[in-house]
This record gives C-alpha cells, sequence and structure tokens, in this order.
C-alpha cells in the first residue's frame, strides 16, 4: 500500500476509535511485572554532561508561544547552554514525586500516561563546545551521548529533499518513539499517541527557541529509512518521527557526509517482554516516504478546506492586554506545569481563557503548513464556566477573533462522557477540542497526513497547556470517544474527527510535586 492512496489511514483511524463497545469488549489490562522502563539507556557510550546549572531565560511564556517564525538577522549558532535548554525544557526531568514503592519522575511535557516514549537527538556540525556528530539525549542524567562522530547533516538534506530550514541548520533535533513504552498501556492506539506527546514536548521546544531568538522549524517530510538508519533504529520498536531544524547559517550547506554504516550499540531492555501490535508499524509503513520525490511534493500549500459559514451568535475573545498579560518566563512556567486532576468548581475568567486561545493558535512553524499561519484542524469547545459566555457548544472562528455558539445549554454531563467518563472534563470550565477534516487532507498529502493533522493538534494542545500555567490556571490532556465528539458538534463538525483535548480550569488543589 502507497503513501498516497490514504486507505490505510482511514483504516487505522477507524479501528482505533474508542467507542462505548470497543472499551467494554476490551479485556486489557496493566501488567505491572511487564511495565517498560522509561528511558532508553546505552550501555557503552560515554555520557557526555551537559550544564546543570542553567541561566534563567528571561522571556514572558505567553510571548514565547505566539511568534510562527522566528527570524533574527545573519547567523545564529546554539551554544551548548541554548542546546541545553532546547532538551532539558522539553524532554528532561523537570519534577519527582515520591510513593510507597519508589519515585515518579515526571517531565517538562504532557505525555499520555506518563510513560515518556519520545526520545530526542541531535544532528550537528561543530558547535561551541561540542564536535560535530549525531548524539542522544539521555533525560535520566542530562547528557549526550555520541553514536557517530562527524558531521552528517548532509544525509538529512538528502532525506528532506534539500528542505531549507535543514540545509541552514547548525543543528537538527529528531524526535523518536519507541512504541512499546505507549503501548503497554494504549495498545495499537499509541500509534495517535506518539504524534501527540512528540507534539507537546514541540510545543515547548520551540517555546524555548522563540525565547532565545533561535530559528525553529518542524520538518515532517523526509525518507523514513534514511534517518532512521542515522540513529541506528530498530524500526521494528522505534522510529523517528519529527526533525527540527535549530539555528541558521545563511548561505552555507553542510559538507559531505561520512558513510552511514551499520551500529550495534547495546541498549538496557525496557522489560521482561513486549507485546506486539502490528497495527502500529503497518499504519507508519504505510506513511513513509522512500523516495526524494515524495518528499518534495509534501512540501507546499495545504489543501483548501472549505468551512460552512458562521450561522450562530459570535462571541469576541477578549484577550488581556500586554500590559496586563502575566510576565512569568518560560523556563519557570514549564517547571511548574503538571497535569491538573481535580478542577475547582469555579467560573474562568474570559480575559485569560481569550488569552489562552489567541497566543496558542497563532500557527506552528512547520514544512507541512506554508505560507505560515495555516492551519489543518480548528477547535471546537464546550464552555462550562466562562464568564461572558453562555454555557454552551462552540467552534472557534480564527478569523473572526471570536467564539461560534452553536448551541447553548448546560453540557457538563455531556462532557463529563465525550472524555471517556472520566469527570475531569464536566469539571473543567472549558474544554478545547482539536478536530481536522482528514478527507481533503489525506487526499492531498496521503497516508502521512494524519501524522500531520495529530502532530499540529498536539502541538497547540501543548501551546494552551504553557498558556494555562503562565496565568497560573491548570490544564489536562484528555483522551475521547471519537465518533461522539463529532456527533455533539455535529452539523458543522459532520466529517471531522477528533485529534486531541485539552481541559481548562482553575486547579482545585497543588499537585505535590518537588521540582527538581
Amino acid at each position: 500500500m502507497s503513501n498516497q492512496d490514504g486507505k490505510a489511514a482511514w483504516e487505522y483511524h477507524n479501528r482505533t476509535k474508542h467507542s462505548h463497545a470497543s472499551i467494554s469488549a476490551n479485556p486489557h489490562y496493566l501488567d505491572g511485572a511487564i511495565q517498560p522502563l522509561p528511558f532508553k539507556i546505552y550501555t557503552t557510550l560515554e555520557p557526555i554532561a551537559l550544564p546543570r546549572e542553567l541561566p534563567p531565560i528571561d522571556f514572558p511564556a505567553l510571548d514565547a508561544i505566539a511568534p510562527i517564525e522566528v527570524c533574527p538577522a545573519g547567523e545564529c549558532v546554539p551554544d551548548l547552554v541554548t542546546i541545553t535548554q532546547l532538551l532539558h525544557y522539553s524532554a528532561g526531568i523537570t519534577k519527582r514525586k515520591a510513593y510507597p514503592g519508589g519515585e515518579v519522575y515526571f517531565r517538562a511535557a504532557a505525555c499520555t500516561g506518563a510513560l515518556y516514549h519520545i526520545d530526542l537527538y541531535m544532528v550537528c556540525g561543530d558547535l561551541p563546545s561540542l564536535e560535530a556528530g549525531v548524539y542522544h539525549f539521555g533525560p535520566h542524567d542530562r547528557a549526550l551521548r555520541c553514536l557517530r562522530v562527524g558531521d552528517y547533516r548532509a544525509t538529512l538534506v538528502e532525506a528532506t529533499a534539500s528542505e531549507p530550514a535543514i540545509a541552514a541548520a547548525p543543528a537538527v533535533i529528531i524526535c523518536s518513539s519507541t512504541y512499546w513504552r505507549n503501548a503497554w498501556k494504549y495498545q495499537a492506539r499509541a500509534y495517535r499517541h506518539c504524534f501527540w506527546d512528540c507534539g507537546t514536548l514541540l510545543a515547548n521546544l520551540l517555546a524555548v527557541a522563540a525565547a532565545r531568538a533561535v530559528p525553529a522549524r518542524v520538518v515532517l517530510g523526509f525518507i523514513d529509512g534514511t534517518v532512521n538508519r542515522l540513529l541506528s533504529l530498530d524500526t521494528e520498536r522505534e522510529v523517528a518521527l519529527a526533525l527540527v531544524a535549530v539555528g541558521r547559517t545563511p548561505g552555507a550547506r553542510p559538507g559531505p557526509a561520512p558513510p552511514v554504516t551499520p551500529l550495534a550499540l547495546e541498549t538496557i531492555p525496557l522489560s521482561k517482554r513486549e507485546v506486539d501490535y502490528p497495527a502500529i508499524r503497518a499504519m507508519h509503513g504505510a506513511s513513509s516516504f522512500t523516495t526524494r520525490e515524495e518528499v518534495a511534493a509534501w512540501r507546499g500549500r495545504p489543501p483548501v478546506l472549505i468551512e460552512p459559514p458562521t450561522s450562530g451568535r459570535l462571541f469576541p475573545l477578549q484577550p488581556l492586554g500586554n500590559d496586563v498579560a502575566p510576565p512569568d518566563p518560560i523556563d519557570r512556567v514549564i517547571l511548574r506545569r503538571a497535569s491538573t486532576r481535580k478542577f475547582a468548581l469555579v467560573p474562568l475568567p474570559i480575559d485569560p481563557f481569550s488569552l489562552m486561545l489567541e497566543r496558542a493558535t497563532r500557527g506552528v512553524p512547520a514544512d507541512f503548513l506554508d505560507p505560515p499561519g495555516l492551519t489543518l484542524v480548528e477547535p471546537y469547545l464546550i464552555v462550562n464556566a466562562v464568564s461572558g459566555l453562555p454555557p454552551g457548544a462552540y467552534r472557534f472562528r480564527r478569523e473572526h477573533a471570536a467564539l461560534e455558539l452553536l448551541k447553548e445549554g448546560d453540557f457538563r454531563s455531556e462532557a463529563g462522557v465525550l472524555d471517556l467518563g472520566q469527570e475531569l472534563s464536566a469539571e473543567a470550565s472549558a474544554n478545547v477540542f482539536l478536530l481536522a477534516n482528514l478527507g481533503p487532507i489525506l487526499e492531498r498529502y496521503g497516508n502521512r497526513g494524519y501524522r500531520a493533522a495529530q502532530l499540529e493538534a498536539a502541538i497547540i494542545g501543548g501551546k494552551l497547556y504553557l498558556a494555562a500555567y503562565a496565568q497560573r490556571l491548570g490544564a489536562t490532556g484528555l483522551t475521547f470517544f471519537d465518533d461522539d465528539v463529532t456527533t455533539f458538534f455535529s452539523p458543522s463538525a459532520a466529517n471531522k474527527s477528533v485529534m486531541f483535548l485539552v481541559a481548562h480550569g482553575s486547579p482545585a488543589k497543588r499537585p505535590d510535586l518537588r521540582v527538581l
């Protein structure tokens, strides 16, 4: 099955939908005896310690999540401190919580089930205080490990069909997922979580890059096998998901790369045994690129998404002005971010809520979203208690900077069912569902468009997280009954599929977590 037919994406999406019937019929349980290790640990590679004391990033989080692109004049080559900030504030360990059997370590970005299956690699030329090479970032000890010595950036230029941002980047960060570390709990649906959890991580990375005035661009168009071989990944278990071009050296291109020879690098086993979910590998294989021509065709304008005209009453956003918006810096916001487990049943003021929506939805710098500011996803909302808004179902009309009221009423109970009956959506002041019209997306991009829609929605979701915590509010990502969400928001949401859900409100209590 080729990428371009789009059939595999539909088949996978429909097979992994949650419904009341699928949940009740699933005998799956969590086997603690085979719970996977949340780290990839190389046993034979020496660690290269990264700075432990990081200088503060004096840049407001709400400003850091807003830019679509960062375009400083001239050359921008990140130093080792900046690289450490990018890695640590996106994938590093930031908190820990004690429990009777030991401690749980939490990371900088939200992750489904706190299972942390996303790893970061870096391919770079010579950087200040770091030689050219291919590196893996170890969150467990905040260290790099060198897989290959030398400048292999030209391999990525070739894999991306000379993507301009990659060709000019002094460093490229690569996100991968080890399936089993998430599939242990979520089974075949874990392939969705590959891009959910990669997206929330990238929201942090892009915000930190913007705060440090470092250009960063997400690249999903690449020859999968080339990148996986460069990182020496066992593609039955781990694959590259996304590239991020970091920095810029205008007019400079990397020289020829050394040969990519096979590596035999040992890692600590994740668990005593693993359960295989072939649907994950099938979906990834069906959405993989094998030629430069496929990659080149990937770039360009997204599909034209024709939306029905506005018919409901519009409620303009009322965001806080810059003069009164909280100035909390991005690094401190990331360090205190958590996932709210209990919301207080109090109204959320409309001005901070408006600011969250406005800042988080301006756009994502990505190769599948040109020109900048275009989007594949659209927010729909259930508002339970936001001052100035009648309770009801809404659609965010970005072109009007307003919320369109689809139907008015108290939908707390419905919200508490749609989120798989977890009740957090019922408690929340507002729930933001990010939907995508997969038909034209898959027609334009093929199966790989499914990756793009999931990833963009998750990046926006990650920005919503940061915007909430920047204002001392709470947020949590949730899963959902797929078709029930579409039905609830129809007819406006007819033919659309939900990609991501974030609940917002005032936290009822602060988590008992210690910042590291």
